[in-house]
């Protein structure tokens, strides 16, 4: 269907209120968890296909995160949509003071290729408890996915409500030059630039979910086996290729040799002898990323891994030591499965190190000192994280996701992805029965003056 002809449907649809109703998204919103359930092993091929991931990373990751997320909705956006009374000043009595959430009306959603399934659907979901119309626009990267989705959303929903734009930088370009209501975009920081110029060409306001160079901190009183087995877990997963992985080691020289000891038998424990033998390990997406990760690494650096497989695009799990922030390894988000490790001597290098770089999605620390974690939590700014673990805290409905400055604007999941898709209107119900005249010229000075200072004080 032509785009033009699809956003005004849309439009005609939000007009009608028909998205209005809690009923109607309850309903939308458990036809979209029935499908998902219906297709998890089509989902699970399809990903299998574009990213080599496992069934069981697939589930783990994508449509059993989906299914979290949609089921946690469907529990609380009766709630959520509810209009909440605040408190009335005297001075605007007598009435009653409520906000109230509101759909903005049609949304777009461009969603990435590295975690394609899940990335179309959670915010989908939001949008849908929301209240809004949407116009989904998948990656042409990793194309079997994106056709699940598309044949998901299709069956669900009429394109009136919820539709798929397929392709690639054409498309995208095309639905950037329209005027929605809203847009969420998740994906590089160059596309989020471009994204941002448009929308503020039409004052849209937009969330962007994007990356960073994540560190992850480990300290000389850090758990050294556990935290090298969850950073393994964490940096490996999806080939690399995950928004919030590691994306770099502080660790402090006097552990340093002990973690790559750990992370040098973790992943030996995790992928086997031969990771890119191993059938559960992924690959790269492309050629053109293949060729990107594999030319950030210095073979004269590394100490874990360092090789690639053209055919297969298959990348081992790598560790760089010596590295230093001039390396071209640091240069860039990474997005693939190569560790650099960089040391430093004490705590308090830290802030100098990471406080004048640009912000980064996550951040995660390994220790058991509270002071130090608190140090870090409260002085560097970044998106969100964990202490003593990477990744997981974006596997929550109860937490908002996002970044801040480079690596972001916004976030959803949960309540916070309800309001992110909506309006909060706030609304004075001024009743009839009284009207106070302090307001009204010719003012009194003396006797309402006194009743205004006595309500504005």
């Amino acid at each position: 269907m032509e785009l033009d002809m699809i956003m005004r449907q849309q439009r005609d649809f939000f007009l009608s209120g028909a998205t209005l109703s809690v009923d109607f998204r309850l309903k939308m919103l458990k036809r979209l968890y029935a499908a998902v359930k219906q297709y998890e092993p089509d989902i699970a091929a399809a990903l299998r296909e574009d990213l080599g991931k496992s069934e069981y990373e697939s589930f783990m990751c994508e449509s059993g995160l989906a299914l979290s997320e949609i089921g946690y909705m469907i529990k609380h956006v009766r709630q959520y949509a509810r209009r909440k009374f605040v408190y009335t000043p005297l001075s605007q009595f007598a009435s009653t003071s409520y906000k109230l959430p509101t759909p903005y009306g049609n949304v777009l959603i461009m969603s990435p290729w590295n975690y394609p399934f899940l990335l179309s659907i959670e915010p989908l979901c939001n949008a849908i408890a929301a209240g809004n119309t949407a116009v989904v626009k998948p990656s042409a990267y990793s194309p079997a996915t994106s056709r699940m989705v598309e044949r998901i959303i299709t069956e669900c929903f009429q394109p009136q409500y919820v539709a798929v734009v397929t392709g690639g930088r054409k498309e995208n370009a095309e639905l950037l030059n329209k005027k929605f209501d809203f847009v969420f975009f998740t994906g590089s920081q160059n596309v989020g630039r471009e994204v941002l110029r448009h929308t503020a060409e039409t004052l849209t306001p937009a969330v962007l979910e994007l990356g960073g160079k994540s560190p992850c901190i480990v300290d000389e009183t850090a758990k050294i086996e556990l935290a090298a087995r969850r950073i393994v877990f964490g940096k490996y997963l999806n080939c690399g290729q995950t928004c919030v992985a590691p994306d770099y080691v502080l660790c402090q020289t006097s552990v340093k040799e002990k973690l790559l000891k750990a992370i040098r038998r973790e992943i030996t424990l995790q992928y086997g002898a031969k990771p890119l033998a191993n059938p559960d390990y992924g690959r790269m997406v492309n050629q053109k990323h293949f060729d990107r990760v594999m030319g950030l690494i210095d073979s004269e650096k590394v100490v874990i891994g360092g090789k690639g497989n053209p055919e297969t695009l298959q990348i081992a799990p790598t560790v760089m030591d010596g590295v230093t922030f001039d390396d071209a390894v640091m240069g860039e988000e990474i997005f693939g499965p190569v560790l650099p490790v960089i040391t430093y001597d004490k705590f308090s290098d830290l802030f100098p190190l990471l406080g004048n770089r640009p912000k980064p999605l996550a951040l995660y620390i390994f220790s058991q000192d509270k002071r130090r974690i608190r140090a870090v939590i409260q002085r560097i700014s970044y998106g969100g994280g964990c202490v003593n673990d990477v990744v997981v805290h974006l596997a929550t409905s109860e937490m908002g996701f996002g970044g801040v400055g480079e690596s972001g604007m916004g976030s959803y999941h949960g309540r916070d992805g309800f309001e992110t898709f909506s309006h909060v209107k706030s609304i004075l119900d001024k009743k009839t029965w009284l009207d106070l005249p302090m307001r009204y010229q010719p003012y009194d000075r003396i006797i309402n003056g006194k009743l205004l200072h006595m309500f504005l004080k």
